[in-house]
């Protein structure tokens, strides 16, 4: 019999950065290895990823990558671990390995073992076998996964709804997942995002009608607002526009090769003669596309908004419609940029509230999901730790039993040897890697705290040039300040910054020796103390002393 253990490095009690490991008998599988988007208080930190060293320190033991769809949450983080594994190997279908190949070829990464893989193709590896099975979501070809082990098979369902319509590149065969239920499932790990939605995501999903309205009433320029990896969203965008004399200019190098790339494989059909180029931007019925950039959602818009994009600038006459719902990290974002858009008169459109559901599944997806499969074992995955509690209530509600629902944090191992829980209380340490432009250099909690003092109080710098030889003070102390105080209107306080450190400064020196070290102190120390004393304001201060 086998012995099992499972666990997440990212994904639990979070929104992104999903990355869940199952161990068989001492191979290790890993699933999705997701980015996640930085809040507005991380400052100058661009996005999130997982910590891979326990995937290092076992890196002999892995036996590949398995993506279940191209969307950053679930693969963003690729590159960087392959930057970090070179050798790994890497399985997803066709769509998914094409935007893998974008992916790296911008980042600049190679990649030497992506293997494109096939839904209802089993892939085998001795004792065990993964089969890879379709489930509908927004991006074409998405897979939910089958470990089969001797015990029964694991799942590993990431994100999907339920909805017959959907067809070709988005189907979801039920009668197959059926079946594995059938065979004997030891555990499900499903997702969690939207178990707080009562009843069916669909057909709450679609936003072919809302688009179309939007299109037809708004005659002017019309910019939308989109993540570029939500395949499914521009399909809809182009199928409203189908007999209109409108052209569709598509905004970002990035944006147009997963277009084109779509195009050419099969999985968006666009009549040649809706696309235009930069020229149309002038037009005034032009249809714009404005991709929310990987790291910093909503950035490219904002750029046109602020007045900085050299193509586009936004009119009084242009409609701006976010075709996305709100990330929760992003609400306050997102009311501000819609702030300045009317401050400048433009017209904005956004997702009706009874349509802001993306293709996630809600609890009744979810319970028919778990009925289908009706697993031993049930992990509630992805999102945020009071969603992993209602989805698993919503497998309590369909019969389950409470001490086969297993709510985990990330690093927390399940352990199943011959398909029986194993309660040891195992844990791996976890941590987030914040990533700052292309350094993968974790930026660390002191940064962020530096960088949030010097948003919200600023930066002194004292400097003073002393005598190499006889150690007393040639010129200064002289004081600069940013983002502190109007040193116009404050220039009894530099005086009083100016003699507090040439006080500290003559304190701590003789005619031999001048302690530097303790004159930087004392001057961050006893400065600081006074100026919060003045102002409630705590600012960086620099000390630069240099001897001629």
């Amino acid at each position: 019999m086998s012995n099992i253990k499972m666990m997440s490095l990212g994904g639990l009690n979070e929104n992104g950065k999903n990355i869940y490991t199952v161990n068989i008998d001492g191979n290790i599988l890993i699933f999705d290895v997701g980015i996640k988007y930085a809040s507005d208080n991380m400052y100058g930190v661009d996005y999130i990823i997982p910590d891979f060293t326990y995937l290092v320190q076992n890196k002999e033991k892995i036996v590949g990558v398995f993506i279940s769809h191209a969307h950053y949450e679930n693969m963003g983080a690729l590159t960087e671990l392959i930057k970090t594994i070179p050798d790994i190997k890497v399985y997803a279908t066709n769509y998914t390995s094409k935007i893998i190949d974008i992916e790296c070829k911008e980042e600049n990464v190679s990649i030497k073992n992506l293997n494109v893989i096939k839904p209802y193709k089993k892939i085998s590896f001795g004792s065990f076998s993964v089969f890879p099975f379709s489930v509908t979501h927004s991006a074409p070809e998405s897979v939910g996964y089958a470990i089969n082990t001797k015990d029964g098979a694991i799942i590993y369902m990431a994100d999907f709804v339920i909805d017959p319509t959907m067809s070709g590149h988005y189907d979801m065969d039920l009668g197959k997942l059926a079946y594995i239920g059938k065979q004997g499932v030891l555990a499900l790990m499903c997702e969690s995002v939207f178990a707080e939605k009562k009843g069916f995501t669909s057909p709450r999903h679609k936003l072919d009608k809302f688009f179309r309205s939007v299109i037809d009433k708004n005659q002017g320029r019309i910019i939308f607002s989109l993540l570029s990896l939500h395949l499914h969203t521009i399909e809809e965008i182009f199928d409203a526009l189908k007999g209109k004399k409108r052209k569709v200019v598509i905004m970002g190098k990035k944006l147009q090769l997963i277009i084109n790339m779509a195009i050419k494989e099969g999985y968006l059909r666009v009549s040649p003669d809706l696309i235009g180029d930069l020229t149309n931007l002038r037009d005034e019925d032009s249809i714009v596309l404005v991709s929310n950039d990987r790291e910093m959602p909503f950035y490219n818009l904002n750029r046109i908004v602020s007045g900085y994009d050299k193509f586009v600038t936004l009119r009084e006459t242009d409609t701006v419609v976010f075709a996305e719902p709100s990330y929760d990290a992003y609400e306050l974002t997102e009311v501000k940029l819609k702030n300045d858009i009317a401050i400048i008169g433009a017209n904005i459109e956004s997702v009706p509230r009874e349509n802001s559901v993306r293709l996630h599944a809600s609890s009744e997806d979810i319970m028919l999901i778990i009925k289908l499969f009706n697993p031993k074992y049930y992990i509630p995955i992805k999102g945020e730790y009071r969603y992993q509690v209602e989805n698993g209530n919503l497998a309590f509600n369909v019969g389950m039993k409470k001490e086969n629902i297993l709510l985990k944090e990330n690093g927390d191992v399940i352990h199943l040897i011959d398909g029986n829980l194993v309660d040891d209380f195992e844990h791996i340490d976890v941590n987030d890697i914040l990533i700052d432009g292309k350094s993968i250099n974790d930026v660390g909690e002191l940064v962020l705290k530096d960088r949030e003092m010097l948003g919200n109080n600023g930066v002194v710098l004292i400097s003073a040039t002393m005598d190499k030889k006889t150690k007393k003070i040639l010129v200064g102390p002289e004081v600069l300040t940013r983002g502190f105080i109007y040193v116009k209107d404050n220039m009894d306080l530099i005086a009083e910054i100016k003699n507090k450190s040439e006080e500290i400064i003559k304190s701590n020196t003789n005619e031999k020796y001048a302690d530097y070290t303790k004159i930087r102190n004392d001057i961050r120390e006893d400065v600081g103390a006074m100026l919060y004393k003045k102002t409630e304001s705590k600012p960086v201060i620099l000390t630069v002393i240099q001897e001629v």
